[in-house]
């Protein structure tokens, strides 16, 4: 069968990139007109702007059409929506940026009590990687436009929120130490591998929308799933020790601002003490 390289002319992901766009590049240049370069980095603009270039391969570049013909490619534009699209638009915002709706987002955690919790994002991304490749979920998804839609918003909303715990410029639950992280992602992406391991290792093909159909570059159904588990487990794996490297480096220049800051109270302190110690002039 020959591969559909067609683009998808869908008007809800160009509005919703679009959006994006609108709302943040005049945002960013205000920012760092009024207070400089280092409230609005060039790079904050990259990450952000490389999301949006994300969300187009994931949902209007011929990776859509292809997704429907191929597990392989399917699950690409999975992990573009779940982590790839979520880490750089969320990288792209500082707190000054986000300061117009800074308040509003810490209302919505206090509001959402225990559901704010990151083992909730934990369960929820694990939860949403099992359920929607569960056989009748998955062929659902590829039968009909509105679930799968619905596939995508999910895999979007859940990725947005799993990573806000570890990259939030407002507030991180980790924003101190590396042992949060390491446990925080070991443990989703220990749940997620063992679907990618599974679907690695399936000895049949388990999604019967893709046995009904010819195979495109030369892949039977079960090559194309093995693929796409290994897809999978690979992004997992380097997702995982790109993001916790990047936490780490992030730990120790808030230790060092820490300590600078520790160091200043101390100086101030002791010229205090001393200044309280000489002798009143006459």
């Amino acid at each position: 069968m020959r591969a559909n390289l067609s683009w998808t002319i869908d008007p809800g992901p160009i509005i919703l990139i679009a959006v994006l766009a609108w709302l943040y590049v005049p945002r960013w240049r205000r920012v760092r007109r009024e207070n400089g370069a280092h409230a609005a980095p060039g790079w904050r603009l990259a990450m952000f702007l490389l999301g949006l270039v994300n969300l187009v391969i994931a949902l209007i570049s011929p990776i859509d059409a292809l997704a429907v013909q191929s597990f392989a490619f399917h699950m690409t534009q999975h992990v573009l929506l779940l982590d790839i699209v979520p880490i750089c638009l969320i990288l792209g915002l500082t707190k000054v940026i986000l300061r117009p709706v800074t308040r509003r987002l810490k209302a919505l955690e206090r509001a959402s009590g225990p559901l704010a919790h990151p083992a909730v994002a934990v369960v929820l991304y694990i939860a949403a990687m099992w359920l929607w490749h569960l056989p009748a979920a998955y062929d659902a998804a590829l039968n009909h436009a509105t679930v799968h839609v619905l596939e995508h918003v999910t895999f979007l909303s859940v990725g947005l929120l799993y990573w806000w715990h570890l990259l939030s410029p407002i507030r991180s639950r980790f924003r101190t130490g590396i042992m949060g992280p390491v446990v925080y992602m070991l443990t989703t992406k220990l749940g997620v591998g063992l679907l990618g391991i599974g679907l690695t290792f399936a000895p049949n093909a388990l999604y019967s929308y893709y046995t009904h159909r010819p195979g495109i570059l030369g892949l039977s159904a079960v090559d194309d799933q093995q693929v796409g588990g290994e897809l999978m487990t690979f992004e997992q794996m380097l997702v995982m020790g790109i993001a916790l490297a990047y936490l780490l480096v992030r730990a120790l220049e808030q230790s060092d601002r820490e300590q600078e800051r520790r160091d200043r109270l101390e100086d101030l302190e002791e010229e205090r003490r001393r200044a309280a110690a000489r002798p009143a002039q006459p």
